[in-house]
Parts: structure tokens; C-alpha cells; sequence
């Protein structure tokens, strides 16, 4: 037998007011024995091309981004005008955060050399960590780039926006200036909301808005209805009087593709959507043919948004569900998130589907707090390790209950001892920002490659035209 490839290095731990000091994640999932990895364009030989990661490392990302800017219009903007560059948090988590810093950086120099204006600022929203952005901002040293940084949380001040559905409200900083530019990634994360539509617009919605108004995602009107909000929004008069643009980091699983810029959101959303969906189509259609396994979590994030492949854990969460397909003929609810589960821990309502069965146990060996996770531990059987982490959880009010379910081991070894003694398998995917494929068990790694051929065929010849028809956009044309 030959031996294995070596695990891709996962990304490090994170010094963070929502995480476990970094010398206390003492081994990696990518550490443990029989671990290995496979590559994206091993699965997927026709992966897109990424600018990012690449030989020419982060200044491919300044290059793409000052010829995508060319083509926008910044006419409007005077020297004597503000501007307010508007980022979310989610950008910083990608690969490390440094190819959306260095965008926002260069959109900031770009802005200020063609127009001269006077104070070009960043304004960073975030969800439910209301420290996160600044944190980032921290770690990049916007403050030192940009005439002013900060971030901004959703319980801010809020201002009154007017809509053709009545007011809804935004936050005040985030548009106290002349000028607004919409600065933000394709990353499909969140697809449980959004389902890749209006996916460039939700931000207006959500990192923008007021926690009233952003809550119709979570608490409200929930899964595709919400999308309506973010939309009204971003049409209403009072932005389209600020807004200037937008310049996206168009990701796929592999990293980033290219970098969109346009005064038109529109024609970016059409863009990030299609992009989307066959990008990311083939790696989530893949994950839900996975019969069993353990998940690791092992990513400086909360626990839904640790990474593999590109795919978020809480999609894997939901891979047993396609959650790209719109048909009426699924369930009225093709996600499973905790706001349709009573305190009982069963369905509010009939059609909404378990949780991925093929998940069998989760390793919880460094993932961060500031997202209600106790979901999560209440429906998968899951082993936190070191009681340093398990304490984080105990005293954060979002998660007072996530240690009621889950068990506690002292180290990385013990907890997956006793998870391969409980689950009887030996198939393991760890969730830890390797970049451009996965690190999986030896055995899963042999299933990945046997069933990558089925899963492309499956997205070319009947899922993605059928992705694309349900949004009302033609098929796409085969490439040479």
C-alpha cells in the first residue's frame, strides 16, 4: 500500500475574546493518524482556475481588483464628498482573511487616487459576535489604512429607511456618509437563507441592518421569504441616493476566482449566483452522498461556520437535503435550522427534515462561541476537548446549553478513541480551512474518489440546468 498523502495544513487558531487561547488547541485534526487529503481538482478536474491562492500570492488580489474597478463609474464622488466602504465579517474568515483585507485595501487606494475624496472609510458589519469586526480590523490594521475603521454591530443606532414595504431600518453608520461602495464575497455560506438568490444583496438586510430588521431571517419570515427585505433595502430611495457600486471576491470552494466590480448590483448578483451554483454545486452534491462519518470541527470560527472544502459544517449539517432546489415539491422547509424546532427538540411543523444522518459523532476540537450552537450538540452526538473550551461555552449566553449535551474529553486522542469505539467507523472529516480540498480519513478519502465521477455527472446533466431554470436563468454554455 502506498503511502498517504499528507494532510493540506489546516488554518492556525486565532487569538479571539470568542475562542480558546491558541495554546490550548495542542493537536489538529490533520494530526491524528490515517489522516490525509484530496484535492478539489483530483475530484473535480474541472475546477475552476483560482487567482487566489496562487504563485503570485496576495497581490493578485490588488491586481484583479484595480482592473475589475476600472470599468465602475466613480465620477459622482467629489473631493469634498465622505465614503463609506462597507464590509461584512464573513470576507475576514476566508482563507485566512488577508485576500478580502487586501481588497478592501485596495479599494480604499483605488477610490482615493481617482476621486481625491476627502475621507474614504471603512464600516465593517457583523451578526451576533458584536466585537468580531473589530477584531479584524485589528488584525489587518485598517485603522491605520483607512481615514477611519470601525465595526459595527446590529445593535447600534439604527436610522429609518423608507420602503415600497414600509420602514425598515439600517444602521446609522453605515450610511452617515455621501457616498456608499458594497464591498463583499460570493461565498455561499448562508445558503440556508438565501437559497443563491439575491445573494449579493443580502448584506443590505443583515450586516447593514438593524437587528430588528435583520431578524426576519432568523426569527421571522425565515428561509427564501427574507430575501424580499435585503431587496427593498437596497432599492429604496434613500440608498440608491449613497450607493456608488459594489466590488465582490467571487469565490469557489478551491478560492478565490476573480473580482467583480460594477455601479450595476444586479449584474454582479446574476454573476455570483450562476457562479455559485456550479462551483459549489458539485462539492455539496458530493458531501451528501457520504454514508458516515465523524466530523471534526477545527476552525476559528462558531460552530455552524467551520470549513471544509470550501462548504461550511452547517451545510454538511443539511447535505441530506439539496439546498440549491427551489421545487415546491420538497418539503416547505429544505433546511433544518433550530427556529423550526420547538423546546422539545422536535419539528414545529410537518416536512422538515432530520439532520444529515451520515453524521454519526462530532469532535468539537477548537471552534469558537457567539453563534446559539446548542442545536447542534442537541441533535449530533458531540465531544467537546479540554475543559478550557467547554468552560467558553458554559458562560456564553448564546450557548448555555451546548455543554448539556455534549460530553467533555481531556485531549484530541481521547475523544476519538471513543468515537471510533462508539460509531464503528473509521471515515472522518475534519472542518478545518484546509485550503483547495479537504483532509479526510484514509477510508473516506477512497469513498470521495469513487463517488466524485457519479456526483459531476449528476450536477452537469440534471442539477445545475434544473439550479438554473428554477432562478429563470438559461442554461450554461459547455466550454470547449
Amino acid at each position: 500500500m502506498s503511502a498517504l498523502r499528507p494532510p493540506i495544513q489546516p488554518l492556525p487558531p486565532r487569538p479571539s475574546r470568542y475562542g480558546v487561547d491558541p495554546k490550548y488547541v495542542t493537536k489538529r485534526m490533520a494530526d491524528l493518524p490515517n489522516m490525509t487529503s484530496v484535492f478539489l481538482e483530483e475530484l473535480f478536474p474541472d475546477s475552476p482556475k483560482v487567482l487566489y491562492p496562487s504563485d503570485e500570492g496576495i497581490q493578485a488580489i490588488r491586481r484583479a481588483t484595480e482592473l475589475a474597478m476600472e470599468q465602475m463609474d466613480l465620477s459622482m464622488i467629489q473631493p469634498h464628498h465622505t465614503v463609506n466602504v462597507l464590509a461584512s465579517h464573513h470576507g475576514f474568515t476566508l482563507l485566512g482573511g488577508e485576500p478580502y483585507a487586501e481588497m478592501l485595501r485596495t479599494v480604499y487606494d483605488v477610490v482615493k487616487s481617482r476621486t481625491g475624496a476627502k475621507e474614504v472609510r471603512l464600516r465593517a458589519g457583523v451578526g451576533l459576535r458584536f466585537r468580531e469586526t473589530e477584531e479584524y480590523i485589528q488584525r489587518f490594521q485598517l485603522k491605520k489604512y483607512f481615514d477611519r475603521a470601525l465595526g459595527m454591530a446590529p445593535i447600534d443606532e439604527g436610522i429609518p429607511i423608507e420602503t415600497e414595504i414600509g420602514t425598515l431600518y439600517g444602521l446609522k453608520r453605515a450610511y452617515d456618509a455621501d457616498w456608499i461602495i458594497h464591498v463583499h464575497n460570493s461565498d455561499v455560506r448562508e445558503v440556508h437563507f438565501h437559497r443563491q438568490v439575491d445573494r449579493a444583496v443580502k448584506p443590505f438586510g443583515m450586516s447593514y441592518a438593524r437587528i430588528e430588521t435583520r431578524s426576519t431571517y432568523h426569527q421571522n419570515l425565515g428561509p427564501r421569504a427574507a430575501n424580499f427585505t435585503a431587496r427593498a433595502i437596497f432599492e429604496s430611495e434613500f440608498v440608491q441616493s449613497k450607493f456608488v457600486g459594489a466590488v465582490f471576491m467571487n469565490m469557489s470552494p478551491g478560492g478565490v476566482v476573480s473580482i467583480e466590480a460594477d455601479n450595476d448590483l444586479y449584474r454582479i448578483n446574476d454573476t455570483v449566483m450562476v457562479d455559485g451554483l456550479r462551483y459549489y454545486g458539485k462539492v455539496f452534491h458530493l458531501l451528501g452522498m457520504i454514508d458516515e462519518c465523524i466530523v471534526g470541527l477545527d476552525f476559528p470560527c462558531p460552530v455552524p461556520y467551520v470549513f471544509s472544502a470550501g462548504v461550511i459544517y452547517c451545510n454538511f449539517v443539511g447535505a441530506n437535503v439539496d439546498l440549491f432546489d427551489l421545487s415546491v415539491k420538497l418539503p416547505p422547509y429544505t433546511w433544518y435550522t433550530e427556529a423550526l424546532y420547538g423546546k422539545d427538540g422536535k419539528p414545529l411543523v410537518p416536512g422538515v427534515p432530520p439532520v444529515n444522518p451520515a453524521i454519526k459523532m462530532v469532535v468539537h476540537n477548537y471552534a469558537w462561541i457567539g453563534y446559539p450552537s446548542a442545536f447542534f450538540a442537541e441533535h449530533l452526538p458531540t465531544i467537546v476537548v479540554g475543559k478550557k473550551q467547554a468552560e467558553i461555552f458554559e458562560h456564553d449566553p448564546q450557548n448555555l446549553e451546548y455543554m448539556k449535551y455534549a460530553l467533555i474529553a481531556s485531549d484530541l486522542d481521547e475523544a476519538m478513541a471513543f468515537a471510533y469505539r462508539t460509531t464503528g467507523t473509521d471515515k472522518v472529516i475534519a472542518f478545518d480551512g484546509a485550503v483547495g480540498g479537504m483532509n479526510v480519513s484514509a477510508s473516506l478519502a477512497e469513498d470521495l474518489r469513487r463517488l466524485a465521477p457519479k456526483a459531476s455527472q449528476d450536477v452537469d446533466t440534471y442539477l445545475l440546468p434544473k439550479w438554473l431554470k428554477q432562478r429563470g436563468l438559461a442554461p450554461l454554455a459547455q466550454e470547449a
